[in-house]
């Protein structure tokens, strides 16, 4: 039997832990500067505040609680759900005209660290309101790590299982060694993003922006105080900054947590990490060509440009310095894999993960090989360590899904009235937790704010389902799952 009042307990904890960070925007409103749209929050806290402790207080367990394997199931998906609709109260009552859809919708791009937004004219709006969208970016970010090394592993998601004897306990209980990890996850995090945000400051930006773009460029979330995003600094030195930030963030957190308890070869011995280094240095070096050569951008802009949306594109992070959609042809279709590709294992990034297309690469391999010699003998390797039957079918499995997931949801949008590039595009977005997607209402420069109810509802079911690796909510769909 599952344990709801575990589950119920946990969410409203969650829940008062999100009303606490809603009191760093208030406050920055309240007395730094001393304006009237902190009445928002003070709504939004005492809202948010009722519900998490009601929960919290009414479920209270009798004694410590052990999630199983289905508690952690259903605690993962309905923690962010329920997150991202009580995240959505402040944009709801805030001055920006924002229906309960469109403030849901802005609450689930940024805890997801998408960084789609339906807010226009970012650069006039309430300072509160865009540290609360920098906060939720960061948080999730955070969450979405600590989440891949410790709970995805142990629920043999997507052939993350690989990483259990390293990450998680072998038992079916989570909590064990969650703390350990997390903690550790956690202190390089907010190490990063306070060494960002000093450099940012450092670099020109108004500390206000440096510490937004700080939790943006760690999260990869990509949500900026301005409209014209990154490009709107103008400064080949933040670019620079940000660009290092996005790449770290897009990484194994947990490897420089490794460094710095003195396992210096945690690098390079790091198969992921190499791949991952080496398809970032191809691709800016692709597009920068393109545009020197086919564009007549001169060279060094081209290498500025390509190798700043290059990175952006594939940590899923989003921050644009250049309108990408008028480059050409290649460049809009590279980036699109680039997006279906995303980062490391145990980042803050989307996308289907280097890993496995490591894993995969490695059984087409093996595969070829036995083609070519039938009675030899091939195992496929992943870091020197054999990837088990069960990890490959795992690996098969959510590429798969997550290929038909994006096909179902392109047709979806096409049905809604979105042309073939929009729909395709928007749903590479949110799958891939990408941001901004290609066509006239969700290109690089523009909002969603244009799109309809429907396709806005659409896109949050899958943004959570792209952060939450897919089958951690589509396992709930299945009658067995409630059974004993």
């Amino acid at each position: 039997m599952i344990d709801l009042r575990s589950v119920l307990f946990l969410t409203g904890t969650l829940l008062t832990g999100l009303t606490l960070a809603m009191v760093i925007p208030f406050l920055t409103e309240f007395f730094i500067y001393d304006s009237l749209y902190w009445a928002e929050f003070l709504i939004s806290i005492f809202i948010c505040g009722f519900f998490g402790g009601a929960l919290s207080f009414a479920n209270r367990p009798h004694g410590p609680i052990v999630l199983g394997m289905r508690e952690a199931f259903l605690v993962t998906s309905l923690s962010w759900v329920v997150l991202s609709v009580f995240a959505g109260l402040p944009f709801y009552y805030s001055n920006l005209d924002l229906n309960f859809t469109n403030a849901c919708f802005e609450a689930v791009s940024s805890l997801t660290t998408t960084g789609s937004t339906v807010i226009k004219g970012l650069d006039r709006s309430p300072k509160g309101i865009l540290l609360w969208r920098a906060i939720l970016q960061w948080l999730g970010g955070t969450g979405i790590i600590v989440m891949a090394m410790t709970i995805f592993p142990t629920l043999r998601i997507g052939g993350m299982q690989l990483f259990r004897s390293e990450f998680s306990d072998q038992s079916e209980k989570i909590l064990p060694r969650v703390s350990q990890i997390a903690s550790a996850i956690l202190t390089a995090y907010v190490f990063f993003t306070v060494v960002c945000g000093i450099l940012l400051y450092w670099a020109g930006m108004a500390p206000f922006d440096a510490i937004c773009h700080a939790m943006a460029s760690v999260s990869t979330g990509g949500l900026s105080t301005k409209d014209a995003s990154i490009g709107a600094f103008n400064s080949p030195l933040i670019e620079l900054i940000v660009i290092v930030f996005m790449i770290l963030g897009g990484s194994t957190l947990i490897l420089y947590v490794r460094l710095w308890n003195g396992d210096t070869k945690a690098i390079r011995r790091d198969s992921q990490l190499k791949v991952y280094l080496s398809v970032l240095c191809l691709a800016s070096l692709a597009i920068s060509i393109w545009n020197w050569g086919i564009n007549k951008i001169d060279f060094l802009t081209s290498l500025r440009q390509g190798t700043f949306s290059a990175v952006s594109m594939i940590t899923t992070t989003g921050f644009i310095t250049a309108d990408y959609g008028k480059w050409g042809g290649f460049p809009i279709m590279f980036f699109f894999i680039l997006s279906l590709i995303g980062g490391c294992t145990g980042s803050t990034t989307g996308g289907i993960k280097i890993f496995r297309f490591q894993i995969l690469f490695s059984l087409v391999k093996t595969q070829l090989m036995q083609l070519r010699r039938p009675h030899g003998v091939y195992v496929p390797l992943y870091q020197n360590q054999k990837v088990s039957d069960a990890v490959a079918f795992s690996v098969f499995t959510f590429v798969a899904l997550y290929c038909f997931c994006l096909v179902i949801l392109s047709l979806v949008f096409s049905s809604m009235g979105m042309d073939f590039i929009a729909s395709l595009s928007g749903a590479a977005s949110c799958l891939g937790n990408i941001g901004p997607g290609l066509g006239e209402h969700i290109g690089p420069h523009t909002s969603f704010a244009s799109l309809s109810e429907a396709p806005k509802l659409a896109m949050m079911l899958g943004m959570i389902l792209g952060r939450l690796e897919l089958l951690t909510v589509l396992v709930l769909f299945m009658p067995t799952f409630w059974r004993d």
